[in-house]
């Protein structure tokens, strides 16, 4: 498929989630929630003023962070309208919600203290411009925190990647690769970032932390 083909799909599902994502409906996004518990851990870890939300969907996870930290200031920016729509009706005050592609941030340079991205970055067709944009929108010593699907070992991403995938892309879904260790710290190191921590949490989940020097 072209990267024209899998942000169509992308925009196809999505759209049709947006209204159910949070909801006892959500099917397999109800997932995501088991993320939140250590995105928040770390971030607890350093101050920051200013974050970014990539693929922030309906923003449950500025919802949580606003309510923790009310007095910082929130960026949210996801690929499908719907999900900002949803993410707007919760008029959550200093938060600005964003329709754009995560490959070509829209911000200005040295915007962020961190930059955040869950269950997102295996739908990114052009991956390599999504690190880049994130270098260029952080501040010096800002970080990066993703959490995304790996498996353990790499005749698993194989696998999921050139059988799985394919499959599940047939019933709808826009899903593009699955990473492993390697993999993200080369992405990293090409667009300046330093990776400082990366480690396979719970089922299939990486927890990942990159810093802008």
């Amino acid at each position: 498929m072209t990267d024209k083909d899998y942000k169509a799909l992308s925009l196809k599902e999505f759209s049709k989630a947006a209204k159910v994502y949070e909801t006892d409906k959500g099917g397999v996004y109800k997932m995501c929630k088991k993320d939140y518990p250590d995105v928040l851990r770390e971030l607890e870890k350093e101050e920051f003023n200013d974050l970014l939300d990539c693929g922030c969907g309906p923003a449950p996870m500025l919802t949580l962070l606003h309510d923790k930290y009310p007095d910082k200031h929130y960026t949210g920016i996801d690929l499908t309208p719907e999900m900002i729509e949803v993410a707007k009706a919760k008029n959550m005050e200093d938060v600005n919600l964003v329709v754009g592609d995560c490959e070509k941030l829209p911000f200005e340079n040295d915007s962020f203290d961190a930059v955040i991205c869950c269950q997102s970055f295996h739908h990114y067709p052009n991956v390599q411009d999504f690190f880049d944009s994130v270098y260029r929108v952080l501040r010096p010593g800002g970080r990066l925190i993703l959490r995304d699907m790996t498996m353990n070992t790499a005749f698993v991403r194989w696998f999921a990647n050139n059988i799985e995938l394919p499959i599940i892309n047939l019933t709808g879904h826009g899903d593009v690769h699955v990473y492993g260790r390697d993999e993200v710290k080369v992405l990293c190191e090409k667009a300046g970032l330093s990776m400082e921590l990366f480690e396979k949490r719970g089922f299939c989940r990486l927890h990942c932390v990159a810093r802008k020097p």
